[in-house]
């Protein structure tokens, strides 16, 4: 069974929107044992779709067709499907008044347009998944298959998983079962990460047992993917847990997360563990490390608050940095010491540095002190940080979070 991805929207082309559904939903195609060779974008263009959907269609048994289900006039993912299927679209009268429903529950007047997003080729099944107004579509030509999804990611990540995969996998004969775990780290190059598991890496290759894959993630670090395949959920879980096992022992406390979870919530976990609140300092990150703690639901437990000390005054006022450089080792532990003095919190971390555009203090762009006070004892380091303003920002929170994250263990 080959199935591929057929994204639509010419603002996809334009690059005004990332196509970030197409990679997800190959994800899914890999996690559930179905091959997917190809994926294509394709703009607002009815002859064009056509054309990219045909030689989908020659060359793939299934193909997943994301975006143009929309109310408007350029949306056109329907009326395509139908006339490659060579069907007429008719109305759906039980799609209709779930369209109704759907605006008089919220109080609005159901434009006559949105009537369009309840025309279903004929032939044609609606998938029970429907959080928006757009009803996704299973569309059987042949011994052959299309599935038409939203392109709203939240809509379409619903359907995939509700109706698309196990819809592939009863039509592809799929029994084992595939099942990935992601490791999150901080502080390995891929490089360097590659070479310390390059024995492992062929020990899997020769057993077959698991597949190991790096992933990249920029401002969220390096993750780690195993996937195996296993006859049973138990035995998969069992396989996973062994290799987790023996990835975290070649690679140390690097490995932040074996369960996907960011750093943020793994140090929110932690003090929470460990039963201490915390807080911050930020200059350089401007709130943002504040931002990523409160994202996460649960957080006011342990998080007292911030003090945003951008100017100078406000760290000497404040929170009692000595007057003189802020741009130091010195100045971010005793922002870190302040924090936990006016937050009231048991431990804290800081940063402050340069982000750019220009030198500060003599010190280049990139040039970044870290701070954490746990216990009442503060301690800093500079750190040299590569990209532009935004990167800088990202990098220098993970990273003094992660400060915090091996401290709080080191001293558990």
């Amino acid at each position: 069974m080959r199935c591929e991805v057929l994204a639509v929207g010419t603002e996809l082309l334009l690059g005004q929107i990332v196509d970030t559904n197409s990679s997800w939903i190959g994800e899914q195609l890999a996690l559930a044992g179905i091959d997917s060779l190809f994926q294509t974008k394709v703009g607002d263009n009815a002859e064009r779709i056509a054309d990219c959907l045909r030689l989908a269609l020659g060359r793939s048994d299934a193909v997943i067709v994301c975006g143009g289900l929309g109310p408007t006039q350029d949306d056109i993912t329907r009326d395509v499907i139908a006339e490659v299927m060579g069907v007429e679209l008719r109305l759906d009268p039980a799609i209709e008044h779930r369209i109704r429903t759907m605006f008089e529950s919220r109080f609005r007047h159901m434009p006559e347009n949105n009537l369009r997003q309840a025309m279903v080729p004929e032939g044609a099944s609606t998938m029970a998944e429907m959080p928006g107004t757009a009803p996704g579509l299973v569309c059987p030509i042949g011994d052959q298959v299309v599935y038409a999804v939203p392109g709203v990611p939240y809509e379409m990540k619903e359907m995939v998983l509700g109706t698309v995969l196990a819809d592939l996998q009863r039509r592809a004969g799929v029994r084992n079962v595939i099942r990935s775990r992601t490791l999150r780290t901080w502080g390995h190059s891929e490089s360097g990460m590659a070479e310390l598991l390059a024995p492992y890496h062929d020990e899997l290759e020769q057993s077959g047992r698991c597949t190991l894959a790096y992933l990249a993630s920029g401002i969220e670090g390096l993750k780690v993917r195993l996937t195996v395949k296993a006859d049973t959920e138990d035995e998969a879980r069992q396989v996973l847990d062994d290799e987790t096992r023996l990835v975290c022992s070649v690679l140390g406390d690097v490995v932040f997360s074996t369960d996907d979870v960011p750093m943020e919530q793994v140090v929110l976990d932690l003090c929470r563990r460990l039963g201490l609140t915390l807080g911050t300092a930020e200059s350089l990150t401007g709130g943002l490390i504040a931002s990523r703690l409160t994202a996460v639901p649960g957080a006011s437990d342990v998080f007292r608050g911030s003090v945003v000390s951008y100017a100078s005054e406000v760290k000497y006022d404040v929170l009692g940095v000595p007057r003189g450089p802020v741009v130091t080792e010195d100045a971010a532990a005793a922002m870190a010491e302040g924090a936990c003095r006016v937050l009231g919190c048991d431990v804290s971390v800081a940063v402050t540095g340069v982000a750019g555009p220009a030198e500060q203090e003599g010190l280049p762009v990139g040039t970044v002190f870290l701070a954490t006070c746990v216990g009442g004892e503060a301690a800093a380091v500079p750190v040299r940080l590569p990209g532009d303003r935004e990167r800088i920002r990202q990098f220098a929170t993970i990273s003094v979070l992660n400060l915090l994250r091996q401290r709080l263990l080191a001293e558990a």
